[in-house]
């Protein structure tokens, strides 16, 4: 996916295109844990299905849990959700910064290589 150290610097328009496939990435994963925190809470929980949603976004976005958990259940699920939304932050982190990264580092290396 990415040029190898022998390799020019891709251009600045396949630098913009290779960022959006990381932001589109970084999207369907966030998606995809919406609607895993969201039929998780629903089901859990008996909550309606927006509370469920609000719940879902706001754990997601650092925020912590809007509506009281009642069961069991729902509480441990409250839980670990809320520990795999931070490493979904982390790892959405990761995804977005990979191709902005390599692009600084792998200018550095092509301008040591030079001079």
């Amino acid at each position: 996916m990415y040029e190898r150290i022998n390799q020019p610097v891709i251009s600045r328009q396949r630098f913009y295109r290779r960022l959006s496939y990381n932001l589109f990435i970084c999207l369907l994963v966030l998606a995809g844990c919406l609607v895993l925190g969201t039929a998780g809470f629903h089901f859990l929980d008996e909550a309606s299905w927006l509370d469920a949603f609000h719940n879902s976004a706001m754990l997601l976005g650092g925020m912590g849990p809007v509506v009281d958990m009642h069961g069991n259940g729902a509480k441990l699920f409250s839980s670990f959700y809320a520990l795999f939304a931070g490493i979904v932050f982390i790892t959405n982190s990761g995804i977005l910064l990979a191709p902005i990264m390599h692009r600084v580092f792998h200018r550095l290396h092509v301008q040591e290589k030079g001079g």
